[in-house]
């Protein structure tokens, strides 16, 4: 399972890149590959407020729908428009074209909720036994 350097991980599965004051998220391999092949995303618009650890976007694949949490507080700044009409960019690259959206941070704090690669591939060692 990829689950790359540098970035920080949700316990809901969400990924997160944090430069400077903004927070780029997506879903990780993991939740990608529980879904299955993603049919649907719906994000949020843009400056719309977003609290950590709340529902901020839907996915939903052949097998359900999920939703989608924010991993930091804010304001949404960009929207990715692809993977809204590409949804299929998920399973393909979920961790680079399949970003969904970018936050302009409200408390840089809040990264202390998050776990690091290392943390997150402890956790999903915990899952899979």
């Amino acid at each position: 399972m990829n689950v790359p350097d540098g970035l920080l991980y949700t316990k809901e599965h969400e990924w997160v890149k944090i430069e400077g004051n903004q927070a780029k998220m997506g879903i990780t391999e993991y939740a990608q590959s529980s879904l299955g092949d993603i049919t649907f995303v719906e994000l949020p618009n843009k400056q719309a407020e977003c609290a950590q650890f709340k529902q901020i976007a839907t996915v939903e694949s052949v097998k359900a729908a999920s939703d989608i949490y924010a991993p930091m507080s804010g304001k949404v700044i960009q929207i990715n428009d692809e993977v809204q009409s590409k949804p299929e960019l998920l399973n393909q690259s979920s961790y680079d074209l399949g970003w969904f959206l970018s936050i302009e941070i409200s408390d840089v704090k809040e990264t202390e909720n998050l776990m690091s690669a290392q943390e997150y591939k402890k956790f999903l060692e915990g899952i899979a036994h």
